[in-house]
């Protein structure tokens, strides 16, 4: 890396930030000034909505027109637990047997570090024959209101087009570069509240207790799986996480118990045509018990076609003495979810193993070896572009 874009000094400096969700902590301001002084364009943006906390953004860009490369990412990280339990302080970036120690070093402001480094050495006294942009979101880790989506739109109205894009999620799974995420499954979130009549529990007649059909509908959620799967992407899976009705004591039955759970579901699904599975479901085990399902905002599944752009990355990685890239559908989401409405996108970045643990690390070699290959990549990138 050219001199003041070492991976490793903007990781820590990074780290420092106690940028919890939604709070930037300065570390917008140390990216914007920095790469302000590499000589991008660059704005801060900050977004509002009833409700939700005000999220402030950053969108950088050099050159012009096109092919236009975004490298996408998030400095807002997890809160940080009971810091005492941590063998280094969560926001001091100490490095100790050649490892990066903190809250975002994996995930993930040590892949924002690696493609700030990547892109400033890349531009270092030249602008790319095209336009290379970061965007940079405070609200990754939150509810995703302020952040990517509304950034997006911003670009979009001032003109922007985005040709292709990398999203620094940690996605390696045992050495770096072992994984890249070409696609992901939907989401679907629900709340199911059931409601009965309360009453003690040594007078069941007299109350109508929720939790019975409740635990019924459950139940008939799960018995039978959606799917067995596609060619890309994992079975549907729906998992409970809550059941509750609020009730504190052991004699009394409850008026109304809910439970929440979550779909992650392939491309055999829409959010639409799953609920239509979901709502049969409840209704042939409710009975005649009063009950609503709430849903919340659904993210559907999504895919880039194996072509140009990933087999471009797979061989930058191999090149940049990465691991031989596997695409893959598994796992969680990421803001890809958004940015794929706009150009092809991937996820690729460091080894998830620690992020959002206690004690989140990242070898600082790795931050090294993710600079170079996301270098490799703008060098292959704008030699010969790929096409959509």
């Amino acid at each position: 890396m050219s001199e003041g874009a070492d991976p490793v000094e903007i990781a820590k400096a990074l780290v420092r930030c106690r940028s919890v969700t939604p709070v930037e902590a300065g570390a917008l301001s140390y990216l914007g000034d920095l790469l302000s002084r590499g000589g991008f364009e660059v704005h801060r943006v900050k977004f509002s909505a009833p409700g939700t906390p005000d999220v402030e953004n950053l969108f950088a860009k050099i050159g012009s027109g096109k092919p236009h490369f975004v490298f996408a990412g998030h400095t807002d990280v997890v809160p940080p637990g009971n810091e005492s339990s941590w063998r280094h302080p969560p926001f001091g970036a100490e490095t100790a047997n050649g490892k990066l120690f903190g809250r975002g070093a994996s995930d993930m402001k040590g892949a924002i570090a690696a493609f700030a480094a990547a892109a400033l050495d890349f531009t270092a006294g030249k602008k790319p024959k095209g336009t290379i942009s970061l965007l940079i979101t405070g609200d990754e880790e939150g509810p995703a209101v302020n952040g990517t989506v509304k950034l997006l739109q911003w670009a979009k109205a001032r003109g922007e087009k985005f040709d292709h894009a990398i999203v620094g999620e940690p996605t390696s799974v045992s050495r770096l570069g072992d994984t890249i995420k070409t696609g992901r499954r939907g989401s679907l979130s629900a709340t199911l509240t059931v409601s009965g009549k309360q009453g003690h529990v040594a007078y069941p007649d007299r109350a109508d207790n929720p939790m019975r059909p409740l635990l019924a509908m459950l139940e008939a959620l799960t018995a039978k799986p959606f799917d067995k799967g596609t060619k890309e992407f994992q079975p549907t899976n729906l998992e409970i996480t809550s059941v509750e009705s609020g009730n504190p004591v052991f004699n009394v039955i409850p008026a109304e118990a809910k439970a929440r759970f979550n779909i992650r579901f392939n491309d055999r699904h829409t959010s639409a045509s799953l609920k239509k599975i979901v709502e049969t479901r409840l209704k042939r085990a409710a009975g005649s018990a009063r009950y609503r399902i709430d849903y919340e905002p659904p993210s559907e599944p999504y895919l880039t076609k194996r072509g140009g752009f990933i087999d471009l990355v797979i061989k930058a990685v191999a090149e940049a003495g990465g691991a031989k890239a596997k695409p893959s559908t598994s796992g969680g989401t990421s803001d890809a979810r958004f940015i794929k409405n706009y150009c092809p996108v991937i996820d690729l970045g460091l080894v998830g193993s620690t992020m959002h643990q206690i004690d989140e690390h990242v070898p600082v070699e790795d931050l090294r070896r993710l600079a170079k290959i996301y270098r490799r990549i703008l060098e292959r990138y704008f030699e010969r572009p790929p096409g959509s």
